[in-house]
């Protein structure tokens, strides 16, 4: 079984990556999709939000994932629903399983990775107190409401301040749940700000910083939560507890991008973000496996993994044609108030007209400049007057601006106005 291209994923940037490959001229592509259907998270994800970027207009998350799931459905992309992959490795062979063809051993030119990311449980938090039922991830109990029809409780805490906690928070608030609060550990939220005002603020629900879980009370079922305050080093402080009379409690702690299969490869990582790492054409470390989506890097919305995967999609195609050669590499590395920034590297001869950069901000900062540099030479400088760490920034840096490159790309935060 011979592919040109298989994609590891049937969620938004898989289907995106495998169709941007097809009308670019690869016609032998295979995707692989370990859920009943094709879409992914946005199955279960039902309110609007999505698609301004792509299709300029608003959609819901079954409807976003239809536009794509029609593309590739108008193409001859043959798709294996239900199929586990097992393994790859730097021959770029796929080792598949399921019910239908058993095990598979496929062989393929290139390789997309497009496996998303998923959630961070109660046991990677090590949260403490007893453990009655009642304590959910965020995205289970949205699969819940969504997709089975079940309501996980009736009055509810969250933990976590992340977009699908927040999300949650508004529509157990719309199915008839309390929401008594929601609690961060940081001092700042961790979803975008717009998700604060929707489905917090616009529902009277009490958003507390700088607040944990510290005890989990309940026999069979929760039946009370004590939160406290925490001091700089996110250690509880004494007199502050407050409690909730609850029956459920919804993690909403982080999401893990889904790299075993990557890592088992040898791809190599970039563990700042436990993601990939990749060039400017969303190559990894291995020559003719890409990635894109969550699985490089967890992205806030769903437009960007998508753009992202049509550029891996593209690169995928020219180098299954022969015309993707690198060279020479220029490094991106973060300076002063930067976490990460994806891709990592780039090659000047293989951007076509501009080179897209994603970063991450440490900190909540206003008035800053975020400064681009290459030793002494100033490339850009860019005045931002809100940053936090849960809203990705996007830097598009024109190709003439990284002509003759003589050190590495350095991107930092300063003060001051841009002259």
């Amino acid at each position: 079984m011979k592919y040109d291209l298989i994609v590891v994923g049937g969620g938004p940037a898989g289907l995106a990556a495998a169709y941007e490959a097809y009308i670019n001229g690869i016609k032998n592509i295979l995707i692989i999709e370990r859920d009943k259907y094709l879409g992914g998270i946005l199955n279960q994800c039902i309110h609007n939000g999505f698609g301004l970027h792509i299709f300029k207009e608003e959609l819901t998350g079954p409807e976003y994932a239809s536009r794509f799931i029609d593309m590739v459905l108008s193409t001859n992309i043959e798709v294996k629903l239900d199929t586990m992959v097992l393994d790859i490795d730097e021959n770029k062979n796929v080792y598949a399983l399921n019910s239908k063809d058993g095990y598979m051993h496929l062989e393929s030119k290139a390789i997309i990775l497009a496996m998303g990311c998923r959630e961070r449980t109660r046991g990677a938090i090590n949260l403490a107190g007893s453990r009655p039922s009642g304590i959910y991830t965020a995205g289970t109990a949205q699969h819940f409401i969504n997709i089975d029809g079940y309501m996980p409780g009736t009055s509810v805490l969250i933990l976590g301040s992340g977009d699908i906690g927040l999300i949650m928070a508004r529509r157990m608030s719309l199915e008839g749940a309390k929401v008594k609060a929601v609690v961060e550990i940081c001092p700042h939220s961790n979803g975008l700000n717009r998700n604060i005002v929707q489905c917090l603020e616009d529902y009277n629900i009490p958003l507390y910083l700088s607040h944990t879980v510290i005890d989990v009370i309940g026999k069979k079922r929760i039946e009370k939560v004590v939160i406290a305050k925490v001091d700089e080093n996110k250690r509880p402080i004494k007199g502050t507890e407050k409690e909730f009379l609850v029956d459920t409690l919804l993690l909403s702690v982080g999401l893990i991008p889904e790299n075993e299969i990557s890592y088992k490869a040898g791809i190599m990582a970039d563990k700042r973000i436990n993601g990939i790492l990749v060039n400017e054409s969303m190559e990894t470390s291995i020559p003719g496996i890409f990635a894109c989506g969550n699985v490089v890097h967890v992205h806030d919305l769903v437009d960007f993994a998508s753009q992202e995967a049509q550029k891996a999609g593209k690169a995928a195609a020219k180098y299954i044609s022969g015309k993707l050669n690198h060279g020479k590499y220029t490094n991106i590395k973060n300076g002063k108030g930067i976490s990460c920034t994806v891709p990592q590297k780039f090659d000047f001869d293989c951007i076509d007209e501009s080179l897209t950069i994603f970063m991450r901000v440490s900190n909540v900062c206003k008035n800053k400049v975020v400064l681009i540099k290459s030793g002494d030479r100033v490339l850009t400088k860019l005045k931002k007057i809100h940053l936090a760490p849960s809203e990705m920034e996007k830097i598009v840096l024109k190709k003439e601006l990284l002509d003759n490159l003589e050190s590495d790309v350095v991107i930092s935060l300063e003060d001051g106005d841009i002259k």
